[in-house]
């Protein structure tokens, strides 16, 4: 498990799947599909671009080379141009695109409301799995829950969270327990909070998050000699670089340095 777990970690991001161009009986659109997933390879690079634009050309209802053309412009902060690309794709085959779009609005825009109406827009289409963020951290179910949180609703999202954590043979992702520890600090329930934080350790103890959250818990509980125990935990984590990290965004709950030094002078 620890060995997947910095897998995870080196690897964050996760490539759609690329379709297979097979299935499509219309020559014209079989061939589209093969110049899309050839200019993936080289996504950002103009000419992939260029690609993608012909593939659109030769086979306009076709989503994935929309998604993929989107790509390049969300990654550089060019929402709008992103947005309007992406809409496309989604207009087509919503199925395949409003959880990419949610996890978007989410991670990127900071967009809750946004991403919390695509994402439950994609639940009454799929309602038994909705499936995964884009870089493999959460399930959306669980993404739902902290655009609850971020729009003020953090009783809604304890239960959301607890709903997607009882679901049968559901893996137990990065950060869920983190966030629900979080959240039960959070809205006063410290006994709570440090029971999940507990538990977000024994399933993955490699982040700086944990211990200070936990530490926070047990300050409140007035347990002051574990409280400054977790906080030294926390920044001997943080400083081997164990803490939550995303390639292009600062995840939510994440922690800074001098948020453990603030609190041990």
């Amino acid at each position: 498990m620890r060995i997947l777990k910095v897998i995870l970690i080196l690897f964050p991001a996760i490539i759609f799947c690329q379709p297979n161009c097979n299935v499509f009986k219309d020559s014209i659109c079989k061939k589209a599909c093969e110049i899309a997933v050839n200019a993936e390879q080289y996504q950002g690079h103009k000419f992939s671009q260029i690609d993608f634009d012909k593939a659109i050309e030769m086979c306009p209802n076709f989503d994935y080379a929309y998604r993929e053309k989107s790509v390049p412009y969300l990654k550089r902060g060019d929402f709008i141009t992103w947005k309007r690309i992406i809409d496309k794709a989604v207009d087509i085959n919503p199925n395949d695109n409003l959880g990419y779009r949610g996890w978007c609005k989410y991670q990127f825009l900071r967009d809750y409301q946004g991403a919390l109406t695509d994402l439950e827009a994609l639940e009454k289409i799929n309602k038994y799995n909705i499936g995964y963020s884009q870089n493999g951290d959460y399930h959306l179910k669980i993404v739902i829950a902290l655009c609850y949180k971020s729009l003020g609703k953090k009783e809604k999202a304890i239960d959301l969270i607890k709903e997607q954590l009882s679901v049968k043979d559901y893996t137990p992702q990065n950060y869920d327990y983190l966030h629900l520890g979080i959240l039960y600090y959070e809205t006063g329930n410290s006994k709570e909070a440090i029971k999940c934080l507990k538990k977000e350790i024994t399933l993955n103890d490699y982040l700086a998050e944990t211990y200070y959250y936990l530490a926070l818990a047990y300050k409140k509980e007035k347990k002051t000699s574990l409280s400054k125990e977790n906080l030294l935990k926390a920044k001997e984590f943080y400083s081997k670089g164990f803490s939550m990290k995303d390639n292009y965004t600062n995840p939510l709950d994440k922690i800074y340095l001098k948020q453990i030094e603030n609190i041990l002078k």
